[in-house]
């Protein structure tokens, strides 16, 4: 899973959506009311409509009518679900999370990508990319009993200082005999914000946007 790289304004189009759909079912609902009652009311006397055909459009007319109530209470519920995601996500601002995912947010000159315990792998190659792809850093890091991290400083190969904001960044286990083995890891970042990109909920860590649901580890004290 990757977050979005960059400044982006969070949109919500989910409630449009779910808007546009019961608009769409009660539109449909009152059309087949009103041809039913158009039916009826203009039916020939003497050719009466069918008792069974009467029933089987009653039943149409009632589940449609029980679809609406129930697309209505889902709607309600979803509402109150984001709310209360949305009040989470609030009081994750001003902490440091761990997120996985390959975006690492470079923050006051600083970036962590934490590491899982030696096993297989002995050592990471971590290696940190910039927007156009291009390779800004790369480091061989052995792995130690527990798990670690490793800090980044915002430096290239070269030794410049490289801008905060949003890099790519790879994380890659190297076995005894130097074999490449796959790891688990995640990066550290200071939240700044939360909102939303359509239905999704997500972390600011300065211009960087992360999904809500690559969180992984609870807040650390700021």
């Amino acid at each position: 899973m990757s977050g979005s790289i960059g400044a982006t304004t969070a949109t919500t189009t989910a409630g449009s959506t779910r808007q546009g759909s019961t608009t769409g079912l009660s539109g449909d609902f009152n059309t087949f009311l009103t041809l039913l009652t158009t039916q009826l009311r203009n039916q020939d006397p003497s050719q009466p409509m069918d008792a069974n055909q009467l029933t089987q459009q009653l039943v149409q007319f009632a589940t449609v009518e029980q679809q609406m109530n129930t697309n209505q209470t889902l709607e309600r519920l979803y509402g109150l679900q984001q709310a209360g995601l949305m009040a989470d996500a609030a009081s994750l601002l001003g902490r440091n999370v761990a997120v996985a995912g390959d975006v690492l947010p470079l923050q006051g000159r600083t970036a962590q990508v934490n590491l899982p315990a030696a096993g297989q792998a002995r050592s990471a190659r971590i290696e940190i990319h910039d927007r156009a792809g291009n390779l800004v850093r790369r480091s061989d890091v052995s792995l130690e009993r527990g798990a670690s991290a490793w800090a980044w400083d915002g430096k290239d190969q070269r030794g410049a200082q490289r801008a905060d904001g949003p890099y790519r960044v790879s994380v890659s286990g190297r076995a005894a005999d130097g074999s490449a083995v796959a790891i688990t890891s995640s990066v550290t970042g200071r939240v700044t914000g939360v909102g939303r990109e359509g239905t999704e909920l997500m972390l600011r860590m300065g211009s960087s946007n992360i999904p809500i649901t690559q969180l992984r580890d609870l807040p650390q004290a700021p």
